[in-house]
């Protein structure tokens, strides 16, 4: 079992047992949230800068690029797991069990995640790229352009 699922697992299992650290859960995922823009958002943003470097085509007949992650998958996951294990260690110091009414705080990261991923996926939409790879692609001959309606001259 991934080490990520199972620190995932415990501090939500700490907030439902220990009826505690609902704080340090959301935390976590707000930091989390960040960082899956980051790994969803191009190096370069087409709105904000043009830039001599890598960009994403604009228009159909532009040439292909590459999508190049602002924050790259092996520090994604690495950042994931520096923040899982800083989350579990706060779980054993009661300093951090601040006490909070956890349903206002669930639904406020429902809502947020919800605005910002709305957001993430208009501009993916508007820029038209996408971050994933869905499997192989599969490529067509050249279609003719002119029909040829008569017999060959052989």
């Amino acid at each position: 079992m991934d080490w990520n699922l199972c620190i995932g697992i415990y501090l939500c299992t700490a907030g439902f047992y220990i009826q505690g650290f609902y704080i340090v859960t959301y935390g976590l995922g707000i930091y989390i949230l960040n960082l899956l823009i980051g790994f969803l958002s191009p190096l370069v943003d087409p709105e904000l800068e043009p830039s001599d470097g890598p960009m994403l085509p604009t228009k159909g007949s532009d040439e292909f690029k590459p999508f190049i992650r602002r924050l790259p998958e092996f520090k994604f996951w690495y950042a994931i797991t520096k923040a899982f294990c800083i989350s579990f260690i706060m779980t054993f110091f009661s300093m951090f069990d601040v006490p909070v009414f956890w349903p206002i705080l669930l639904c406020y990261w429902i809502v947020l995640f919800a605005l910002t991923m709305k957001r993430q996926i208009v501009h993916m939409i508007k820029y038209k790229y996408l971050p994933f790879n869905i499997g192989k692609q599969k490529y067509s001959g050249k279609k003719s352009s002119a029909s040829s309606s008569g017999s060959r001259g052989d």
